[in-house]
């Protein structure tokens, strides 16, 4: 197959099809790649164009079903033993391949440690812009991508003039769509010439590490959460002996994590993770849309706060105006009786 090299000026009618990578480990999909799916669908039928999942892995063909279900028109297929774990070297080779040959208008991909690693190599390596962390789209008049992703306190809009028009997005931004197993997509199978020296990588080692379970956000179905009002590192044992009784992973916004009262891997908001439990207990957290943005999709959020007018309390399910030191306390003393 042989690669083009991009152009200053592009046709954008060449360019159609709205494309998904679909990550995979070890033979199962993530829950990003699924929930691309759903806005990608939602795009797609507004372009009236399709929606085509891009699957790279060894012996992965059952994975097809899956796509097809949470929405795939078709299924770009690639398999090959040296693609059972990502190398940046063979997918970037493959996905520029693929993207010089069908040319898509669009192409998620989602926002994990390998997403991060793929996306901005991949797109320099097609000549065109990407987005990094957007929470949200829209189609213009002109039919362009309008990407929008918060600039500080301020939501912004921006447009890529080139194409494809790439953008990654974080895990837990979007609900993922209803299975519909009826569905069948068009499989189609591409194969390439993958040597091992063009693979500059290599996989020594796989360590399993343990991790903490307060830590484990992304995954959690319960979270405590906690902000500046909590007033110093000690009184994190409140928000432990809480989570302790729920069976919650615990969170922090980025001024806690700052002060290093919780790790990295426990900051909700733009700047950490996304997360969408089914409970979200915000205690002495303000709100501020950094930190918002990253918890808004929780199903049910309960926010502790002494000012009754935290912006909090505006997307919070239940709100409790009041002192943390005397609420908390009594919800723990509750819980321990039920």
């Amino acid at each position: 197959m042989s690669v083009e090299e991009p152009n200053e000026i592009i046709d954008v009618k060449k360019y159609k099809g709205v494309w998904v990578f679909a990550e995979q480990k070890n033979g199962k999909l993530k829950n990003v790649s699924l929930e691309l799916l759903s806005v990608g669908r939602k795009l797609a039928e507004k372009l009236k164009e399709e929606l085509i999942a891009i699957l790279l892995g060894d012996q992965v063909e059952e994975l097809v079903e899956e796509l097809s279900a949470y929405g795939a028109d078709k299924v770009i297929l690639v398999e090959d033993e040296l693609l059972k774990r990502y190398t940046v070297d063979a997918y970037v080779k493959i996905l520029s391949e693929l993207s010089f040959k069908y040319k898509p208008s669009i192409l998620f991909i989602g926002g994990t440690l390998n997403g991060k690693d793929l996306a901005p190599r991949l797109a320099a390596r097609l000549g065109t812009g990407i987005n990094a962390d957007c929470t949200d789209f829209e189609i213009n008049k002109q039919g362009n991508l309008v990407q929008i992703k918060p600039f500080g306190k301020l939501m912004a809009e921006i447009i890529c003039k080139s194409r494809p028009q790439m953008a990654t997005i974080k895990p837990n931004i979007f609900k993922k769509s209803k299975q519909n197993w009826n569905r069948k997509a068009v499989v189609i199978r591409e194969e390439f010439k993958i040597k091992p020296e063009e693979i500059h990588t290599k996989i020594i080692k796989i360590i399993k590490v343990d991790n903490n379970p307060y830590e484990n956000i992304e995954s959690a179905e319960k979270i405590v959460a906690c902000g500046r009002g909590l007033g110093s590192k000690e009184n994190l044992k409140l928000i432990y002996q809480l989570a302790d009784l729920l069976g919650a992973a615990v969170a922090g916004t980025r001024s806690i994590v700052d002060r290093g009262w919780l790790s990295v891997n426990q900051q909700v908001g733009q700047s950490g993770k996304n997360v969408a439990p089914k409970l979200y207990i915000a205690v002495g957290i303000s709100g501020e849309i950094y930190h918002t943005i990253g918890m808004q999709n929780s199903d049910v959020i309960i926010a502790i706060n002494k000012d009754p007018n935290a912006p909090i309390f505006q997307i919070a399910t239940y709100g409790i105006v009041g002192d943390l030191f005397k609420i908390v306390p009594l919800l723990i003393n509750k819980l321990k009786k039920v």
